[in-house]
């Protein structure tokens, strides 16, 4: 386990993915870590040989959660399809256009098609928060992971980050920390306690 600068880890994964195929690489962390914010960083550092893949397009609809006592826990790794995403990475590993879907936060529902992984691309950020997670069905993608990053964030900022969030949706001060602390931040802690060593560490 490597801790890393941002400014470097584009590089590093430029120098793994040459002289190879198709490189997959996980990048992982706690919601409001800043997963998506690394990944089009990353991609936009390694260029057109890069692209992202977010696993949020894997969010069960909200009609299934409700259907299963689920929709209260939204964003726990229990409300994704695990076994769709694992499709999918298999899917990448083997090459070629591959076609995935993406989440719409706006319409809170994911989008099917929506998103394309181009056969050129040679690099493959994947980021989500339970890619590394050591439980079953999660814990089978590391045999498709080509590299590990891992986004240590004080507990402490996570929980200021997510309380935020909630109040950019428009929440009272009160609502957005009832609903972060209530299932955001638990979701944080088992991405923290439970998920394997990364290759990288971005702090």
């Amino acid at each position: 386990m490597n801790q890393i600068r941002r400014e470097a880890l584009a590089d590093r994964l430029i120098t793994l993915a040459q002289g190879q195929g198709r490189i997959i690489v996980a990048i992982a962390g706690a919601p409001g870590s800043g997963k998506s914010t690394l990944a089009e960083a990353l991609a936009k550092a390694i260029g057109p040989d890069a692209c992202v893949v977010p696993m949020d397009g894997f969010h069960l609809d909200n009609t299934v959660l409700k259907e299963r006592g689920l929709f209260a826990r939204k964003g726990a790794p229990e409300t994704f399809d695990a076994e769709g995403f694992r499709h999918l990475i298999t899917r990448l590993s083997a090459g070629g256009d591959v076609i995935y879907p993406t989440f719409d936060r706006e319409l809170d529902l994911a989008r099917a098609g929506a998103g394309v992984a181009p056969a050129q691309a040679k690099i493959v950020l994947c980021e989500g928060n339970y890619l590394l997670l050591d439980r079953p069905i999660w814990a089978d993608l590391a045999q498709h992971w080509d590299a590990t990053v891992f986004l240590d964030v004080p507990m402490e900022e996570l929980e200021r980050r997510l309380i935020q969030r909630w109040l950019d949706h428009g929440h009272s001060p009160e609502q957005a920390k009832a609903r972060a602390m209530g299932n955001d931040i638990p979701n944080a802690r088992q991405v923290v306690e439970h998920s394997r060593r990364a290759d990288f560490v971005v702090t």
